[in-house]
């Protein structure tokens, strides 16, 4: 949610004004993709598993009102309670309902991209449910009161020191200590309690299965077990297009996943869960949230084959120099980008021009969206719809008419030529957003052109 108005353009800049903690936060996202690179590359079917997982993907989104129905008559058949909401207010509800019927008044959750994008902790807290965050990252983010700013690494913004602070701040630690293990005791001693003593527990879901009806939930920290197992009741909240026909088709996702995220050749948990304990209760609830309009978008439907990885997100430049908080959306990055204009285009109009169009995205993808040609697509649909900025679309307009002529294009170009030989004040000021964050180039002694016809005037 974009609480503060600004565009990825605003945001970003404040976040480049700490060029240490910029170029630490680029280091440490490249040094995450070379990790993923050194683990692919250790596998010679690395591509046919790529294409395995992309073709999968899109036999679920061309079948995938029959494989919610049957997904759905296996989750029930298994005991597991089904619900279905339209939007994140519906699933907001349905929680709380949960809750309610319970007599419960607090959440553990752990790591759920669907969750920040319906916005279901401030409205449980709106209600009076205290909802606590397991996994370490989020729950740094949460005392921090911000969104995550990754997918996978939720706090890769924040420093050993500021964890520090925080700690000391909401959990009594003494001050000055940045000891990533003492930091990360305090963390497991401060959510024991909390997973000893919450009546329920939610979780993610990152691959449901048609065909047994169970789900799958891979993290690193086991926080997703302890929640699920030690509550009462256990609600999994899932977005639809999570689903995957066979159970063996496990064995393709959960190999690419990991290596895509950080390099790890397989998460340390990838729990099935597949009906609810004896005496205790397992809710689903599958989530459209503006999928099935993505779903009739023909150009951006490869979208909703995304396993929320992160690869995108690490290997973007723009991303790795902007940190995630400037998408002002909850799931950041080059795949947010192409995600979050279907939920709100005019809101977020301006996150697919927050690339280079480099296609670095598209490459490390591993269910193989071509994201970096959504990105252009969505400009276009944008553009087209009225929701880009007056000022660009002017200027756009003159771009047109001075390409589309000729004489048009060789007075601009001696114009040019001319401004910044004589004046370079002219365009090199503070008024000039190109010239703010690169150097303007010498101007050349002739155009191509001139340079060929003088060349070639004998040929």
């Amino acid at each position: 949610m974009n609480v503060t108005g600004k565009d990825h353009a605003a945001l970003a800049e404040e976040f480049n004004k700490d060029g240490e903690r910029v170029n630490w936060h680029d280091e440490t996202l490249w040094w995450i993709r070379s990790k993923r690179d050194l683990s692919v590359h250790q596998l010679p079917e690395w591509e046919a598993l790529r294409e395995a997982a992309s073709l999968i993907k899109h036999n679920v989104l061309s079948n995938i009102d029959q494989y919610l129905i049957q997904f759905e008559a296996n989750a029930l058949a298994n005991g597991i309670k089904v619900h279905w909401a339209e939007n994140g207010d519906e699933h907001n509800e349905i929680v709380r309902k949960i809750m309610a019927d319970k007599k419960a008044t607090r959440l553990v959750k752990s790591k759920s991209m669907l969750t920040e994008e319906c916005g279901l902790n401030h409205y449980l807290n709106d209600h009076g449910i205290e909802v606590i965050d397991s996994d370490l990252g989020e729950r740094i983010v949460q005392l921090a009161n911000e969104p995550p700013s990754h997918i996978v690494l939720p706090c890769i913004h924040k420093k050993k020191e500021e964890i520090g602070e925080i700690f000391h701040e909401h959990l009594g630690i003494p001050a000055g200590i940045s000891d990533p293990q003492f930091l990360t005791e305090t963390a497991r001693n401060h959510l024991r309690e909390v997973f000893l003593t919450s009546k329920v527990a939610l979780t993610g879901v990152n691959f449901a299965v048609a065909e047994t009806g169970e789900f799958v939930v891979c993290t690193n920290e086991g926080n997703a077990d302890m929640g699920a197992h030690l509550a009462d009741v256990h609600i999994a909240s899932m977005g639809i297009e999570k689903l995957i026909p066979e159970r063996k088709h496990l064995g393709v996702f959960l190999r690419v996943l990991t290596r895509s995220a950080t390099g790890q050749p397989i998460t340390t948990y990838s729990s099935h869960f597949k009906k609810p304990e004896p005496g205790k209760e397992m809710h689903i609830i599958l989530v459209d949230n503006g999928r099935t309009a993505q779903l009739g978008r023909e150009d951006f439907r490869n979208s909703l084959k995304c396993i929320r990885c992160g690869a995108c997100m690490n290997t973007c430049p723009v991303y790795r120099r902007s940190g995630g908080h400037s998408y002002h959306t909850a799931i950041a990055g080059p795949i947010g980008s192409i995600l979050a204009p279907n939920l709100d285009m005019e809101k977020n109009a301006d996150l697919p021009f927050a690339s280079t169009l480099c296609g670095s995205c598209s490459n490390v993808c591993p269910v193989k969206i071509n994201i970096h040609e959504q990105l252009y697509k969505w400009r276009q649909v944008i553009v087209k719809a009225g929701y880009a900025p007056a000022s660009k679309k002017a200027a756009m307009q003159v771009m047109t008419w001075t390409l589309s002529s000729p004489s048009a294009f060789r007075i601009a170009g001696k114009s040019g030529r001319w401004v910044l030989k004589h004046i370079p004040f002219a365009v090199n000021n503070k008024f000039n957003p190109w010239f703010n964050q690169r150097e303007m180039p010498e101007a050349p002694e002739k155009s191509f052109r001139e340079w060929y016809i003088d060349n070639h005037k004998n040929n």
